[in-house]
């Protein structure tokens, strides 16, 4: 226990000086005793259980046994007072709180997932449209350009034939 630093401590935390030589220091080091032995015992009674708990768990096969220095198992330090019991024929599971597959809270964390889903997959396909350029038109052949202005001629002759000629004219390019 450093005085010094417990001093300047008090000091920063209530502006209140206090001495070396002061009563408080003394209640400062039967505390530190009496945490100090009570850790010890909790440590002892902690040990105690985590030996037993694995001899219970070395007779039920989850653990193997220990073995000594000849390779012979040996039997481990059990707690005192402590006598255990091997399990009376095969161990049932533990019986645990049955709980829906899907509580309120997730079903409302999913259908927010969804939306959102939905929303960005909304917002991508209208960027898409929104900034798309159309491909160009095929550039036409110079063969085809030719039958383009070949065929407005004949149409431009057809339209000055005379009604009767014209509309037999169509009835056999109908055909």
């Amino acid at each position: 226990m450093d005085q010094q630093k417990l001093r300047t401590l008090v000091f920063e935390k209530t502006g209140v000086k206090i001495d070396v030589d002061d009563p408080v220091f003394a209640l400062v080091a039967l505390n530190e005793a009496v945490l100090e032995e009570a850790v010890q015992r909790h440590v002892a009674l902690i040990d105690a259980a985590s030996l037993a708990l694995a001899q219970q768990a070395r007779l039920a096969g989850g653990l193997p046994p220990l073995q000594d220095g000849h390779g012979q198992g040996a039997a481990p330090a059990a707690a005192p007072g402590y006598v255990p019991t091997p399990p009376s024929g095969p161990v049932r599971p533990i019986a645990t709180q049955s709980s829906p597959a899907i509580t309120a809270r997730e079903l409302r964390l999913l259908g927010a997932a969804a939306g959102i889903a939905l929303l960005s997959a909304l917002i991508v396909l209208g960027g898409q449209a929104a900034f798309h350029k159309p491909a160009p038109a095929p550039a036409l052949t110079a063969e085809q350009m030719q039958a383009l202005q070949h065929a407005a001629k004949l149409e431009q002759a057809i339209e000055k034939l005379d009604p009767k000629v014209r509309a037999q004219l169509q009835a056999e390019l109908q055909k």
